[in-house]
């Protein structure tokens, strides 16, 4: 137990080599590309400039830099039990994990402290009968994709068969909009704002959708969304050092003041996004979040909700299972 909570780390990456489908993995432009010398120094500038920024940020958390060898997973799961036994925290839901059948076997080492996500890619014609495949046989419980990667619209039709079956399942949806990956990722794209998907949650209206990383930079879209749609969620995961680029000022405190405000500790869920060792599970997200939740003087049983209650409900699994049983003295 983290302090005096049971923790669910909702969100986070099973570090190995993930294979997400089309539409992950930036295409190359129509013309080819430029082989001339002054274009080439150029482009070996501009990746210099982007690697130099991934490790100022990493700098300015203390992270170190992430290790080069990949290790196998039957190691990663036993280092990654090793994290959630030294900070307290009861179970970590992985969100990818090179591909469904990979991520249900390493959920499979250790079942009662990890989670799968199916996370494969859902314009493909048998999207629906895969995601039915991993939940049902595979015993993933939730589905994760990342909407700017999508070529479809996130409210096309041609979708709704998967969100037919996550409705007949009954598992959650992580769905994640806004900007995608570290620097020189993806900052456009049809899918970028949440307000895309608010077709999909008055359909679905059973359906739990839940946004990472407050929505990122479309905060305002998706507390209209959350307004409008009472099975929309958000998810805290990460650094949030978006904050830092919107065009006035904002600070995590307040983004989580405004959620609390507007949706209740009911629909926000604690996630780390921790992915790479050597850093394993970035215990400052957690204390930095706990932090903030109490100095807006919280009642203990918001702070449960929001890191390890919500979690445990959307994912049907229990919480507080890995408390050692209660001795009574004799005579009490």
């Amino acid at each position: 137990m983290f302090q005096d909570l049971h923790v669910i780390d909702f969100h986070a990456h099973f570090p190995i080599k993930t294979n997400m489908g089309h539409g992950h993995r930036p295409e190359p432009r129509e013309t080819g590309p430029v082989d001339n010398p002054a274009a080439v120094a150029r482009h070996e500038r501009r990746g210099d400039a982007l690697a130099q920024t991934r490790h100022n940020w990493r700098l300015a958390f203390d992270f170190p830099e992430p290790e080069s060898e990949q290790q196998s997973s039957e190691v990663q799961a036993e280092r990654w039990v090793a994290e959630l036994d030294t900070y307290g925290i009861e179970r970590i839901g992985f969100v990818t994990g090179q591909d469904n059948d990979e991520l249900a076997r390493v959920v499979k080492m250790h079942p009662d402290r990890f989670i799968g996500f199916a996370h494969h890619d859902i314009t493909l014609p048998d999207a629906a009968e895969e995601l039915e495949r991993a939940v049902t046989q595979l015993g993933l419980k939730a589905l994760k994709l990342l909407a700017p990667t999508v070529p479809l619209l996130i409210n096309d039709k041609a979708l709704y068969p998967v969100w037919e079956t996550c409705e007949r399942l009954g598992i959650p949806v992580l769905c994640h909009f806004g900007m995608l990956g570290a620097a020189g990722g993806v900052s456009y794209h049809p899918n970028i704002s949440p307000a895309v998907l608010e077709p999909v949650a008055r359909d679905f209206p059973t359906v739990d959708f839940v946004i990472p990383h407050f929505g990122i930079q479309h905060i305002t879209e998706l507390l209209f969304l959350c307004w409008s749609c009472p099975n929309v969620s958000v998810d805290s995961s990460g650094s949030n050092q978006w904050v830092r680029w919107m065009p006035y000022k904002l600070t995590l405190d307040e983004v989580f003041r405004r959620f609390y405000e507007t949706v209740g500790p009911e629909r926000i869920i604690f996630g780390s996004d921790s992915s790479w060792f050597p850093r394993g599970f970035a215990l400052r997200y957690l204390q930095d979040q706990i932090r903030i939740c109490r100095f807006m003087n919280m009642p203990h049983e918001h702070l449960q909700l929001i890191f390890g209650g919500n979690a445990a409900q959307l994912l049907d699994v229990p919480l507080g299972a890995l408390d050692p049983p209660r001795q009574d003295l004799p005579g009490a």
